[in-house]
């Protein structure tokens, strides 16, 4: 059996007046690989905590082998007293780590050492405070919603590189395809207390529910039973007295753990509110450019038809111009060049991912309503607010609570709240899946579904793109953005296309594109020669990984280290480029049968 490094037993938590954890219990071997799953509030956050030592339980036991190393990545890194981004993540090194290993880190995933924290992207703290928690590859990591504002690129570079570390791992992600890749165990904190399965996240959900659906049933059954003990206290025949005064207690005793049952944490009830019907021709782009001074372009020559109830995914890395898109698309940015059409009839409701509409100072009710009135309309059944908020699984009590003391769930329930009371018939989502529960996801893709209306969304979350949208608008590069049919699982499987036209667009006058006509000379001289290229490149890239290893090449010859790493990085590029031109050859061979 693995080495055990941490574990709690019994802990026993009450923040107010219910219990937050009440009995819960987890170990962690060496080489651990821990999905911690739960619905918002359910005390996800505060077990990772009591188990990194940042906070006491009121009773229960905690132990860390005093050998073992941990380092915990909160869901809202502080870099408050750190004049630069550099300083913050090299603040967790231990006597015996070393400086280069936090440069390194720091210059793979492209944030500036000596960049101000105060003037960084929440990505580019996120990326720094994984270089802090990461780079001395402790013993134990835990990771809380590890890839909350980070693009696709640098979760997949996640991915691989905890795929790969040595370090036990606990994590809290709503991210479905990185939890499943990650775990091979899931402990489920569920009403204060914690159960484990000995599977990945991938055959969590299948358990949870048959976990559920036995309870419900149990519950079912206890129900039966107390209505039949019932009947026998009034119509049965009269026995001594004292098996009468011991069914009378046996049936106290099964309506109070009736009573004391707690069900499964409230479901969100999402429902968006529908205006009339918008034309079938919602968008109509053609030949879209924007640019911004330093020759930024973050949007070149696009062109495309979006109609009523489509469902368009928009993926692209941090700094692309997603939002740029997002506003030209809309008509609130005015294009450089190019033509924007918009339908007729359109009742746009959008959600911003900066959450920059809540006002700190609100109250859940006047970021609701914030008119005076005490009313929500929804599709013409009006709710008084305290209901709608109820929906969004806020209790009563709740409603004069300011919006800037709220959790990352409950600000990220409130602005959908927010979105769906709005009559519409165009959503557009700005990264709606941050800080959301499994559960509330699964229902935001039930509604959006649903949703009468298009559909405009941007996120990360591959598994949530998946599952929502009919086509998804990706970034290829240099401000070029790519229409592919499907989600993002879809775009691998796909030859690259021209971007999706609007009607009666002239036929391009460009060289053919690699999926049309046959096999030329010069691409069976590149097919025959790129594996050897490709080949050269590893062995280069081999040797270079191996000469940055050395510990002591930073300290000893700073120019070195970083010439070497540019180089690596140069080359790293090139094997890529060689990688997919070649793919796309091979495929073209396989299409034509050559």
């Amino acid at each position: 059996m693995a080495v055990l490094l941490a574990s709690l037993q019994n802990i026993h938590l009450t923040f107010g007046q219910a219990p937050l954890l009440d009995g819960a219990d987890m170990m962690v071997r060496k080489g651990a690989r821990i999905a911690l799953v739960g619905r918002n509030g359910s005390g996800k956050s505060t077990l990772l905590k009591i188990l990194s030592g940042q906070v006491q339980p009121d009773s229960g036991t905690r132990f860390v082998d005093p050998s073992v190393t941990v380092r915990y990545l909160d869901q809202e890194p502080d870099t408050t007293g750190f004049t630069s981004i550099g300083e913050y993540a090299a603040s967790d090194l231990g006597p015996d780590d070393e400086q280069w290993q936090v440069d390194a880190m720091l210059y793979d995933l492209g944030v500036a050492p000596d960049a101000d924290p105060k003037i960084l992207s929440g990505g580019e703290v996120r990326r720094a405070a994984l270089v802090r928690a990461m780079a001395a590859e402790p013993d134990l990591l835990l990771l809380d919603e590890p890839t909350n504002h980070l693009d696709l690129p640098v979760i997949t570079w996640l991915e691989d590189t905890l795929a790969k570390t040595k370090s036990a791992l606990v994590v809290i992600s709503h991210d479905r395809a990185f939890a499943s890749r990650l775990s091979t165990t899931c402990v489920w904190v569920d009403r204060g207390q914690t159960r484990e399965l000995g599977q990945g996240f991938a055959k969590f959900e299948d358990w949870r529910d048959t976990v559920l659906a036995e309870e419900e049933l149990d519950q079912h059954k206890l129900a039966r039973k107390i209505v039949r003990e019932e009947h026998w206290l009034r119509y049965g025949v009269t026995a001594r007295r004292k098996r009468n005064q011991r069914r009378l207690a046996d049936l106290h005793a099964l309506r109070a753990q009736k009573r004391d049952h707690q069900g499964p944490q409230g479901q969100v009830k999402l429902e968006a509110s529908a205006a009339e019907k918008s034309g079938k021709q919602v968008v109509e782009a053609k030949n879209l450019s924007k640019s911004y001074e330093g020759d930024v372009h973050p949007v070149r020559d696009f062109s495309v038809m979006i109609r009523a109830k489509d469902r368009i995914g928009v993926i692209g890395p941090n700094g692309a111009g997603k939002s740029t898109l997002l506003g030209l698309l809309t008509g609130t940015l005015a294009p450089d060049t190019g033509t924007v059409k918009l339908g007729t009839n359109l009742q746009i409701a959008s959600l911003d991912q900066r959450r920059s509409v809540l006002q700190p100072n609100w109250t859940v009710t006047e970021a609701l309503v914030n008119s005076g009135s005490d009313r929500v309309e929804i599709n013409g059944n009006v709710k008084h607010v305290h209901a709608y908020m109820k929906d969004f699984l806020f209790a009563p009590h709740q409603a004069r609570t300011k919006v800037k003391v709220l959790s990352g769930g409950e600000k990220a329930r409130l602005m959908l709240a927010r979105a769906f009371a709005l009559p519409s018939n165009f959503l557009v989502l700005d990264e709606p899946t941050n800080d959301l529960d499994l559960e509330t996801l699964d229902l935001l893709q039930a509604m959006l579904a649903d949703y009468p209306g298009t559909v405009l969304l941007v996120s990360h979350d591959r598994d949530f793109l998946d599952r929502v949208v009919t086509s998804t608008i990706a970034f290829a590069g240099d401000g070029k953005w790519q229409v592919h049919p499907g989600g993002y699982s879809d775009i691998p499987k796909q030859q690259p296309v021209e971007p999706e036209a609007a009607p009666n667009k002239p036929k391009s006058k460009k060289p053919k594109s690699t999926n049309a006509g046959q096999m030329t000379f010069k691409d069976k001289h590149a097919l025959q020669t790129l594996p050897g290229q490709i080949a050269k490149l590893e062995s280069e890239i081999a040797a270079l990984q191996t000469l940055l290893s050395d510990p002591e090449l930073y300290s000893r010859d700073p120019n070195q280290f970083t010439k070497q790493s540019d180089k690596l990085a140069t080359k790293t590029k090139t094997l890529e480029k060689a990688e997919e031109q070649w793919l796309a050859l091979e495929m073209k061979r396989e299409l034509l049968g050559e």
